[in-house]
């Protein structure tokens, strides 16, 4: 006879991984102006990583950078759409969507208002 363990269940829905990391939307914004936008490729990746390890869902780190540099206003669409996801999935309101994409459309401003909704949105999620 031998003891074998028994098998161990599927991940659920719900099984969730690591939070990312919480940063501050003015440095997002700083970094990505003075490195002349280097820096927001380099966020795009980090947050795609960070919510692929937590939901295990979404289009991953690599295909998220490779859209930031092919055709960055994709990102403005898909990015806000999967963070809004893990607030659905939590039986809670969408602080953003794909619809906040749209404030990009307006030169500089928009772009200041995109990221302190988008990353404010992850912050809220990382630490609660």
């Amino acid at each position: 006879m031998t003891d074998t363990p028994p098998p161990v269940p599927p991940p659920s829905a719900t099984a969730r991984g690591p939070r990312g990391k919480v940063r501050n939307p003015a440095a997002v914004i700083i970094f990505s102006i003075i490195t002349l936008g280097i820096y927001h490729l380099y966020w795009i990746y980090q947050v795609y990583r960070e919510l692929k390890e937590h939901t295990g869902q979404g289009i991953g780190p690599v295909i998220g950078l490779v859209i930031g540099i092919l055709i960055n206003p994709v990102n403005w669409f898909v990015l806000p759409s999967e963070i809004g996801n893990i607030y659905s999935r939590a039986g809670q309101p969408k602080p953003v969507s794909g619809a906040t994409g749209f404030w990009n459309l307006i030169p500089l401003i928009g772009f200041i208002i995109w990221t302190v909704k988008v990353q404010g949105a992850l912050n809220r999620s990382w630490e609660g």
